[in-house]
């Protein structure tokens, strides 16, 4: 069974990449329902302006089109960074059954850390952290330093103008 959450949490970690290659903060998720994917789902803050499109929202939004209904009961999501409070809400709104994150957020998660939301709601959600941490870990790591260097860059080239 460990294996098939490998294989799951390498299929976020492609999602993660996606968003990555558009320029999006690297977070993927996918939700899966028996055993088969059921959507699939990267950022997209930035392509769409819009605050909501975390990679956990757009694939809920899409596994509850697929399924028809708002109730994912019996479905796990697995994504690349321990849920925000938005995203946690939206999961146990959907009654899904399972979280399994990959790299924890020491500063948003509310998985268990400081903001742990499932305290004061009726649905209980399972989760499972530290799953290919260090690999969801590095993507995010790896996208911050390239940004940094960048931002860096340009304020150095602003710097050198002759005026």
């Amino acid at each position: 069974m460990e294996w098939l959450v490998d294989k799951y949490m390498l299929e976020a970690l492609k999602e993660a990449e996606k968003a990555r290659k558009l320029d999006e903060v690297p977070i993927g998720a996918i939700i899966v329902k028996n055993g088969e994917i059921i959507s699939r789902g990267h950022n997209m803050r930035e392509k769409c302006q819009n605050a909501i499109k975390h990679a956990e929202i757009i694939a809920i939004d899409k596994a509850c089109k697929k399924l028809k209904s708002w109730r994912l009961n019996d479905c796990e999501i697995y994504v690349t960074l321990e849920p925000c409070p938005m995203c946690m809400g939206a999961i146990i709104n959907s009654r899904m059954k399972k979280v399994i994150y990959g790299a924890t957020d020491t500063e948003g998660g509310c998985c268990g850390g400081r903001y742990d939301i499932r305290v004061c709601c009726s649905h209980t959600v399972e989760v499972e952290g530290g799953v290919f941490e260090n690999d969801c870990r590095k993507i995010l790591q790896d996208y911050f330093a390239l940004k940094r260097k960048i931002k860096k860059g340009e304020k150095n080239a602003d710097n050198s103008r002759s005026w």
